[in-house]
């Protein structure tokens, strides 16, 4: 059951909110709390009160775990921006543009299957690698 909470307006370039976003993109919630908490910039403190406010509306309307959920889908879009003017010499005016942000993100519960095709994939990676110890052999090739 997917769980999705919204964020309008808020102001702050899309540019700037994007690079936090990416760094907890398919994450588990938990986790992705804890990141936040150590990211200085300033959208760092809005995704987390989203992130909470997601967690709040799983448990509280859809009655799910909070330690089996994850980010599933976060992406943010560009909301309207507030124009303003800047004098700057010989009577003209610069415009400024103040961006403003959308995000949205969406929760996802984990599944005990795609846990354990992910295991399943990384045991099969580890079995595929070689040892260590094996290296290969450059022949050496001889002029006659």
């Amino acid at each position: 059951m997917a769980v999705i909470a919204k964020l309008n307006n808020l102001r702050t370039a899309p540019r700037k909110v994007r690079l936090v976003a990416d760094l907890i993109r398919r994450k588990d919630v938990n986790k992705a709390l804890e990141d936040l908490a150590f990211v200085k910039n300033k959208t760092a403190q809005p995704m987390i009160k989203l992130l909470k406010s997601a967690i709040a509306n799983a448990k509280n309307n859809f009655q799910l775990d909070a330690d089996k959920l994850y980010i599933a889908t976060i992406f943010v879009n560009e909301g309207n921006k507030l124009k303003r003017f800047h004098p700057v010499s010989r009577g003209r005016a610069n415009e400024i543009l103040k961006r403003t942000s959308h995000i949205t993100l969406i929760l996802d519960e984990k599944d005990k299957k795609t846990v354990a095709k992910k295991e399943e994939k990384v045991q099969d990676k580890k079995a595929v690698r070689k040892p260590a110890g094996e290296k290969k052999t450059a022949v050496k090739k001889t002029k006659k």
